[in-house]
């Protein structure tokens, strides 16, 4: 009997350079870059074989083999445009919305509940949260739930 697989969150700092590698690897392949396996692996310095040895089993946190949904959580300030340009910064990064929803503004300040599917991303999560905290009048960001 094959034991069940267990996940963890890992921080990169504390990874073996081979994982970080291989998903460096996913992401050129995933992107175009590179035409094949064999360029890709080249590219970042790793063997073949370790790539396919690990390639099953390491990948970034947006992207998992049970799912990929994300639920994003803003605090923003209330004036026009702001929700347009999150959704803007969302749509650059090749997620696509499946829900959006926006309470109420008090005392200037609106929650903004949004969930991606991350699947075509061409970036990672966190460099799309760090692009969406730069717009003017986010005031918070944060990441509610992972399907």
């Amino acid at each position: 009997m094959k034991n069940a697989s267990k996940y963890y969150l890992v921080d990169t700092s504390v990874l073996p350079e081979v994982f970080i590698k291989v998903v460096e690897v996913k992401k050129l392949l995933s992107s175009g870059v590179v035409k094949n396996i064999n360029e890709a692996v080249k590219r970042v310095g790793i063997s073949r074989s370790a790539f396919y040895k690990y390639r099953d089993y390491v990948f970034p946190f947006y992207e998992t083999s049970r799912g990929r949904v994300m639920t994003l959580f803003f605090v923003v300030e209330d004036f026009s445009g702001i929700l347009s340009s999150i959704i803007n910064k969302i749509s650059a990064a090749k997620a696509n919305i499946l829900t959006i929803n926006q309470n109420i503004p008090i005392n200037g300040l609106a929650d903004v509940t949004i969930s991606i599917e991350t699947d075509g991303m061409i970036i990672e999560i966190n460099e799309l949260m760090e692009e969406i905290s730069k717009i003017d009048g986010v005031r918070r960001q944060e990441i509610l739930a992972r399907e």
